[in-house]
């Protein structure tokens, strides 16, 4: 019984899952928890120790060393980087997406390489929390950081170094950081020599499928045995849409965890500055991006704030009736990508009365995340064509709740998907392309992917929604100057 091990390298935790290739079910997961550190307002950063401590401990939860285990693939959060030496220590903590102290570094790299430029080799704009920006801040703030930097990794590909000793990357997570040619899948050195990086601190890129060897010191660590291949994997959007069968165009998927992303497969690069173009784990297909940056995380920071609990908070928006009694939010809480690309915007509650309980602030900022989405898919929609199919997954699609006011938003039917973990899962899988368990990637759609009967939008709220949404959709056009002058005060 060949078992494919994923480790998902998480924005706030670390999660192995156990997967039957054969009976096509997971057996086992694990999920360990570390801190997102907060020096300075502008700040997210994360000890790469973390990340592998708590990998070693959700791997010896889930597996023995008397399993059949074919393959371990990996998937991790997106755009940040760590920082290695040449003896391949850890010079500096992790710089993480939602770190906001590179904004001013944005617009140099524009005009370093050019606004019409620099899209066209990347396939996006550079935002906050890239790579890119984050090296070109680290040149003016940190230079003796970077002068003992001989290689950055990614969360992943940290991990993947980890278990084999080799400092690789791929395509997929590689064209996430703005330093990256994703019709070429190369690194662009036309970019680094207009930011005066020295190119030989990018990691060697190789195929998400390839595969290379536990070595013996991880092995032990692990509590597993040496050999077992280990796949250079994929950034976490691809592996999710793996663990969703989403391969080709047609089908796009919702996903609201930490951040919330609308993802939809391209054959072609084709761009727009309010979202995201970048590689598909599967060879020679790429895929448009919205990224909202705080969706599970708005809902985080409520209940963080207000010290309750996710179930609570979900029961109490349910007996609020859709618009939240005139209250809305604006999901902001990190700046924002999609569709505004600001670093500067910020969150807040518009129409706050003494009226509004705690269940209406719940219910707001559901609502608020789920109109974000909205545009998203609708760019999505205006790029790649029409939509077929609305996969969606995370934890807001989880909730029952939450699930509800994004497919009335939306208005197009919705399929949950089923297969839980799913990115856990598309990592999983993604080894087991690399190690032969499955033949192609059509195979592994065709095994793995799970989905329910679709959910349809109440119409008569579908139709309130929208008026909503027009508001929505209004409020930072006209907030704008003000929310960037608060953030920046």
């Amino acid at each position: 019984m060949a078992k494919l091990l994923g480790i998902d390298m998480g924005t706030g935790s670390a999660k192995a899952v156990l997967y039957d290739a054969e009976a096509a079910q997971v057996i086992a997961t694990a999920n360990e928890e570390y801190p997102i550190n907060r020096p300075a307002p502008d700040r997210a950063e994360q000890n790469p120790d973390d990340w592998w401590q708590a990998t070693v401990n959700v791997v010896r939860q889930v597996t023995t060393d008397e399993q059949n285990i074919a393959a371990i693939g990996l998937s991790g959060q997106m755009h940040g980087g760590t920082f290695l030496n040449a003896g391949g220590e850890v010079v500096h903590p992790a710089i993480i997406w939602p770190d906001t102290r590179s904004a001013s570094e944005v617009t140099q790299l524009l005009e370093r390489v050019g606004h019409e430029r620099y899209p066209q080799i990347t396939g996006t704009l550079p935002a906050v929390g890239f790579l890119a920006p984050t090296l070109l801040w680290m040149q003016t703030h940190t230079p003796d950081v970077l002068e003992k930097t001989a290689a950055f990794l990614l969360p992943k590909d940290y991990t993947h170094y980890k278990l084999t000793g080799e400092m690789t990357s791929e395509a997929s997570d590689a064209a996430a950081t703005g330093l990256f040619d994703v019709e070429q899948a190369a690194w662009s050195t036309e970019i680094m020599a207009a930011m005066g990086i020295d190119p030989g601190i990018c990691p060697r890129v190789i195929p998400s499928s390839e595969v290379m060897s536990l070595s013996q010191q991880a092995a032990d660590d692990l509590g597993l045995k040496a050999g077992i291949p280990v796949a250079a994997g994929c950034a976490d959007q691809p592996a999710q849409a793996l663990g969703n069968g989403i391969l080709a165009p047609g089908v796009v998927s919702i996903t609201v965890g930490s951040g919330g992303q609308v993802f939809s497969p391209m054959t072609r690069v084709q761009t727009d500055s309010r979202l995201h173009v970048f590689n598909h784990a599967v060879p020679g297909t790429y895929y448009a991006l919205g990224a909202i940056l705080a969706a599970g995380l708005s809902l985080r920071w409520l209940r963080d704030i207000l010290n309750a609990d996710y179930a609570a908070l979900s029961a109490e928006a349910a007996t609020v009736p859709a618009g939240a009694d005139g209250l809305m939010f604006l999901p902001y809480l990190n700046g924002e990508r999609t569709p505004h690309m600001d670093p500067h915007a910020r969150g807040g509650f518009i129409g706050l009365s003494s009226y509004h309980t705690r269940a209406h602030l719940a219910r707001a900022v559901m609502e608020g995340v789920a109109f974000a989405v909205r545009q998203a898919v609708e760019i999505t929609q205006e790029l790649g064509g029409s939509v077929e199919t609305i996969i969606g997954s995370g934890g807001g699609v989880e909730a029952d709740v939450w699930r509800g006011i994004l497919v009335d938003v939306i208005g197009l039917p919705l399929k949950k998907s089923l297969m839980k973990e799913q990115t856990g899962v598309g990592a999983a899988a993604l080894a087991g392309v690399g190690a032969g368990v499955y033949a192609s990637f059509d195979e592994l759609a065709a095994r793995v992917a799970v989905h329910g009967e679709p959910y349809h939008p109440n119409e008569a709220r579908h139709s309130f929604y929208n008026e909503r949404y027009e508001q929505f959709t209004a409020l930072y056009p006209t907030l704008k100057a003000d929310l960037n002058r608060l953030a920046q005060s």
